[in-house]
């Protein structure tokens, strides 16, 4: 069996993909590298609803699946 590698997207709280950072991601390191980079910067200005943001990845059957939601803003 081939290793398929894992894509990665980040949501808010909401369950729908982010509405500023809706982009694929090879990692979760990825992901949440970008998340942060986001919230220190232009996303400072947004809601803390914005600024919560969880991590699904893609499952085998192209199904999302939530790996984690934040207690607080990333």
């Amino acid at each position: 069996m081939a290793f398929k590698q894992s894509i990665y997207r980040l949501i808010g709280l909401d369950g729908r993909p982010h509405k500023v950072l809706d982009a694929p991601y090879d990692s979760m390191d990825a992901a949440l590298g970008a998340a942060k980079n986001w919230c220190n910067g232009q996303g400072l200005s947004g809601s803390l609803d914005d600024r919560s943001i969880g991590i699904e990845v893609m499952t085998s059957n192209g199904s999302w699946r939530t790996v984690c939601y934040p207690n607080n803003s990333i």
